[in-house]
């Protein structure tokens, strides 16, 4: 059986970033830069209070949704840096939130440098 990971209360996240279409490998070098090791990129359609329409058709902002889980002072770096380089005041348009993981089953959160062999 694999290992499930962490005991620690509150030690993982679960980095969730939210972006105009077309900005995840730029967030996701930030990110890198911040100690994420790795993220999963989705294609997501964004509906907020004002709906555009073209011809009476509904336009929708194609968004990107970026998520990491990693531990908690890396999903803090990442968040501040996202914020500063890709956030809400960029063309990127980059929002983030957090949240916490109980229990994971087929990831290793741990430093591969720091693993012993």
């Amino acid at each position: 059986m694999e290992t499930t990971a962490p005991t620690t209360p509150n030690a993982t996240k679960a980095l969730y970033i939210i972006a105009n279409a077309g900005f995840g490998d730029e967030i996701i070098g930030i990110a890198r830069q911040a100690g994420i090791r790795g993220a999963t990129i989705f294609g997501a359609r964004g509906e907020g209070t004002h709906h555009a329409s073209f011809l009476g058709i509904s336009v929708d902002t194609e968004k990107e949704v970026i998520v990491c889980i990693t531990d908690a002072e890396s999903a803090e770096r990442a968040m501040q840096a996202v914020s500063e380089q890709a956030g809400i005041k960029t063309s990127a348009h980059g929002v983030c939130f957090a949240m916490p993981v109980d229990k994971a089953v087929g990831i290793s959160l741990a430093d591969p440098e720091k693993q012993e062999n």
